[in-house]
């Protein structure tokens, strides 16, 4: 039996980032949980010529992110805050995802910003995007701003909880996406 395929991707644009030491956090979460086959993506690893107008014309590190997270099981996701809302290029690597490999996958939404005012990116911004694509989204969302990380990790005791509070959310969503599965295979053809 095969391990969920999960895959963190943290679209900021430095590395080491606030953002990925989040789907990381997340992710360690998870994995106290349940065994995972757990991928981490940074923007930057999807290279230079993101810029283009069609999946084709993706050079093949981007092509890659996006194969991965249309393959995976679940989906860990955090975008820094820019002006109030997710990365520009976040969005742009996603509006190559085909919606119907996102639709049912369950996903956690996190975001780091520079304070508070910048808290509720994750439930105006992030949720309607992923409800977009009919995935499977946590109810628990996870929000850091500034002060709240040091050196990449969770320094905030607040913000923890939440971290592993989606942590098992999600490890219960891929449980039931599993389960699900399993019933369909089993069922008798109509």
């Amino acid at each position: 039996m095969s391990l969920p395929r999960v895959v963190a991707f943290s679209a900021s644009s430095n590395r080491p980032s606030r953002t990925r030491g989040l789907v990381e956090a997340v992710a360690a979460e998870l994995a106290r949980h349940q065994r995972i086959d757990l991928r981490v993506y940074d923007l930057l690893d999807a290279g230079p010529g993101l810029g283009v107008t069609t999946r084709d014309a993706l050079p093949l590190p981007a092509a890659r992110i996006v194969e991965a997270i249309e393959g995976s099981d679940a989906l860990i996701v955090g975008t820094p805050v820019y002006k109030g809302s997710y990365s520009g290029l976040f969005k742009h690597v996603l509006d190559f995802v085909e919606p119907e490999r996102i639709a049912g996958k369950p996903v956690v939404l996190t975001a780091t910003g520079g304070g508070l005012r910048h808290a509720l990116i994750v439930e105006h911004a992030l949720r309607p995007l992923f409800g977009f694509f009919a995935a499977h989204i946590a109810p628990t969302s996870v929000y850091a701003g500034g002060s709240e990380m040091e050196d990449g990790a969770v320094a905030d005791a607040g913000v923890a909880e939440r971290v592993a509070a989606a942590g098992r959310e999600l490890a219960l969503l891929i449980e039931a996406a599993s389960l699900d599965a399993k019933q369909r295979r089993a069922a008798p053809a109509a």
